[in-house]
């Protein structure tokens, strides 16, 4: 940017409403540039296309679509990217929906393979209802703790 247009720059930002670093001249007729000296011969220029304003630049979502990509492959997920409770991230009520079914699946397999009674399967399924147990795994822990394997 040569310091003999530095007026015609400010002019030209001026008149088309934008910063003086969206102003662009074409190198090519730098010359008629410099001999325009009033606003008359700047709007001229503008209208012939040698002075125009660059768009606006924006934010750049390369990294917004790298770290997308890299999310979906499960990175970038650990405690310290975690803002919000765990509950804003997995609600309660999806969290129970997810469990109670898993219990109750499991219940009516081990009913149906015979391996505990219909009225143990009963006993069980209230007490999963009521939030006794946290897993699958915590319903055998309990099934093996209190002996209620139907004896073949």
């Amino acid at each position: 940017m040569g310091l003999s247009l530095r007026s015609q720059r400010r002019m030209a930002a001026e008149i088309l409403g934008v910063g003086e670093d969206r102003v662009w001249i074409d190198p090519e007729r730098i010359e008629e540039v410099e001999a325009a000296i009033t606003r008359e011969d700047i709007k001229r220029l503008i209208h012939e296309g040698v002075i125009r304003k660059l768009k606006d630049r924006g934010v750049s979502r390369a990294r917004a679509r790298i770290a997308h990509e890299k999310k979906k492959k499960g990175k970038r997920r650990g405690m310290g990217s975690r803002s919000g409770a765990a509950g804003a991230r997995v609600s309660h009520q999806k969290e129970w929906v997810e469990k109670i079914r898993a219990l109750r699946r499991r219940l009516r397999e081990l009913k149906d393979k015979r391996v505990i009674s219909v009225r143990t399967y009963r006993q069980l399924y209230l007490k999963a209802k009521a939030g006794v147990f946290k897993s699958i795994a915590d319903l055998h822990r309990y099934i093996e703790a209190h002996g209620l394997r139907r004896k073949r």
